[in-house]
Order: structure tokens, then sequence, then C-alpha cells
């Protein structure tokens, strides 16, 4: 055993896969219990936050500004709030206002700007404008207000006696704060999704959930399909006949069609994670139980296994002592296919809406199907769905490269 083992930890695409899958297992289990956020928890009131650090502003007007004067954070406020497309749709406008294209220089950020003040009329279509456009250019003169300004806000509070407004202090463009002096603040390395919850701890729960089910899943198709394997390949006769029976049956349906009913009926209250593994499981046990079978005709005439009959022994006995442990290998590498194929069969079924319930876990499959839902991939909010799929990818990626490692430690012709 082992040599065995040694042998399998030598074998190159065996060991990255092994590294891979472990890592991602160690983040499930380390993560949360840094992080202690519920994972369903809605902590912003909006839509998609883009990922960043989090700084709470008012916080920050409370700490102790720092002045730092640097040469070029004039040009990037500047740059912030008019881009250079922003400066191309301004310098069309002001052709079509009737402006001369020579007397506009998109480069020049102050005659530029002194040209759209005196030339912009909110109010004004120019020829050929959709509504749509016109609402762009209204908004774009909203934030260009003040935008060469070199003059600090003026904070100011509610008197308690007069009730007027009265100033507290000032924020000059130069001040800076730190960020470890701020009380609050929250780093959101993937953003929130479209609930405003982080996307992070989302997703590590999602593929805690997800391995969960691949593993439950994996488990009862490999014990299904190993048992019937073994009695029918070493059994034969009736028993093989029937057994083979309705295994040709669930060959010819297919299987994720029957995945997609059996998971429409139970309802969406009764789908919890460990229901939608077993039934994944229940439906993919079928190639498991022929390739079982296969090895065990192959084993079942052995002069061992006819050594054992000959001395008394039960047909349990011989399958569990005889038999299986011939097959032991080719038994872990089946499990380890189911496993990742649970874990992509669950996230079809709810990308489909037929996955487990919505409120109780997530899963990598319904962090897709929210993200689909609230069309993150049209709106370009690629930090709600792209590290899903490289999850996913990832899960399936380790797992096929353990297996093909396995595949070349004991089978000698592809070793060679």
């Amino acid at each position: 055993m082992k040599h065995t083992i040694q042998q399998v930890f030598r074998s190159g695409k065996f060991l990255f896969g092994f590294i891979v899958f472990m890592t991602l297992l160690l983040i499930t289990i380390v993560y949360p219990l840094i992080i202690r956020n519920a994972p369903l928890q809605i902590i912003g009131q909006g839509t998609f936050f883009p990922p960043g650090i989090y700084v709470n502003v008012y916080d920050s007007i409370g700490s102790t500004p720092y002045t730092l004067n640097l040469d070029d954070a004039a040009a990037k406020r500047i740059a912030d709030k008019m881009s250079d497309a922003d400066r191309t749709a301004i310098k069309e406008w002001l052709v079509a206002d009737g402006i001369p294209e020579n007397q506009i220089d998109i480069t020049d950020t102050k005659s530029l700007l002194d040209l759209w003040a005196n030339h912009f009329d909110p109010t004004k279509t120019v020829p050929g404008m959709t509504l749509a456009k016109l609402r762009y250019y209204q908004r774009l003169d909203a934030s260009l207000k003040g935008i060469l300004s070199t003059e600090g806000v003026t904070i100011a509070a509610k008197s308690a006696e007069t009730g007027a407004l009265e100033q507290t202090d000032t924020v000059a463009q130069s001040d800076y704060v730190n960020i470890s002096q701020v009380p609050n603040v929250r780093v959101l390395p993937l953003g929130t999704d479209n609930f405003g919850r982080d996307v992070l701890t989302e997703l590590v729960s999602a593929l805690a959930t997800s391995l969960k089910i691949g593993f439950v899943a994996g488990t009862v198709a490999t014990l299904i399909g190993l048992t019937l394997g073994l009695l029918g390949g070493y059994i034969g006769g009736l028993v093989d006949d029937i057994i083979m029976f309705f295994t040709n049956i669930f060959t010819v349906i297919p299987t994720f069609v029957l995945l997609i009913l059996i998971s429409f009926s139970i309802g969406q209250e009764k789908r919890g994670a460990v229901t939608i593994a077993v039934v994944i499981g229940f439906t993919s046990w079928v190639w498991t139980a022929r390739a079982v079978r296969a090895q065990v005709i192959s084993l079942r005439n052995r002069d061992h296994v006819n050594l054992s009959k000959l001395s008394g022994h039960s047909i349990f006995h011989i399958i569990l002592s005889d038999i299986l442990p011939y097959i032991a290998s080719y038994v872990v590498m089946a499990l380890i296919l189911q496993i990742s194929s649970g874990i992509l069969s669950e996230a079809g079924l709810s990308i489909l809406g037929l996955g487990p319930r919505t409120t109780e876990v997530p899963t990598l499959g319904l962090m897709m199907n929210w993200a689909m839902i609230y069309q993150a991939e049209i709106l370009g909010k690629w930090w709600a769905y792209f590290p899903v799929l490289v999850t996913i990818a990832l899960i399936t990626f380790s797992m096929n490269l353990m297996n093909t490692g396995l595949d070349q430690v004991f089978n000698p012709a592809l070793r060679d």
C-alpha cells in the first residue's frame, strides 16, 4: 500500500491536480474562519459594486488629514470625470452646433470646457441626436461642474440653536487620509452581486456546497454502479440479465433530461443540496456499472478466484476479498470522475433554475443563474460570473488531471 501511494504521488499530473484541488478545499475551510459574514448577507444597497477597497466617507472626513502635493493629482481628477470618449463626444456636439472643427482642441481641457460652458444648452437637441444621447450630454454637463476648480469643499452642519448651516471644516484638494486610521473599511476583492452580497464570500461558500454535492453524488453513483457491476459481472446468468436490462434502459434515456424531470417533480421547497446530490447520484451510475461489470468478467475465472470457490467461500467473500482489491484503483478513478460530473450536473441544473433552494445556501450553479438573470454578462459585470467559471474549470481540471495521473500509474501501457 505504501509503495502504491508513493507511485501515485510520483506522477506529475496527479500531484499537480491534487495540489490544485487541495488548495480549493483549504480555502473553503480557512476563509470562513477569517471572514465570518454569512454568505448570503446583503451588505450593499445596490447591485454589482465593482471590486475594490471601500472606505466609509463619513469616517474619512473625521480622520486626521495629511497634505500630499502630488503633481498628477489634478490630471487624474479631471481624467476620472472627463474621459477621452467624453472629450470626443463634446467635440461632436460642438461641431453639430456650428462651431468650426479647427477651433476645437480636445487636448486643451480649459479651452474645451470654455466652449462647452458657452454653447451647451441642456434643452437643445442638435440634428440626429437621440433622446438617450441627449440624456448622456445632460449627465456629462452635470459632472463637469467645477472640474477645474482649485478650491476645497466646505463641510457644514446645522446649528442646534438657529437651525442654519454653519461651516465646521474645509477639505482641501490636497488632503488625504490614512486608510488604516479610518475605522470602517471593507475590502471587496470581487465586488458585490446583483443583490449587494460579497461575491468572494459567496463564492467560497458556493464552492464548499458544490464540493459537498459532488462528493455525495459521486459516492452514491459509485456505490450503486460498483454494487450492480460486481453482482452482475460475477454472478452472471439471470441476475446479470436483470441488471443489464435496467442499465440499458438508463443508457437509452438521456441522463440530464431524466435529471431535469426528477428535479422539477421534487419542487423548489424540497430541493436541498443533499437532495439534489442524491438525485444526481441515482441518475449517474450507469457507465460505472457497465465498466465495473466488464472488469469483473475478466477476473471471475482467474486462478485465485477459482481457488477461493473450491475453498467454499461465499459469493460476497469472494467479491470483497478476491475481486474488489484488483479493481480498487479503477473504482477510485471512477469516483473522481463521478464527483467532477456531479458538480457539473448541479451547475447545469441550477442555471436552468432547478438546483437547490436559492434561500438556503449558494452553489456555483446558482451564482451563474443569478448572474444570467440579472444580465451581468451584458452589463459587463465580469466579477459576478467569471470567477465562478474559473472555479468550476479549476475543479474539473484538477480532478481530471488526478484521474489521468492514476490511470498512468495503474495502467502499464500508458505509463510506458
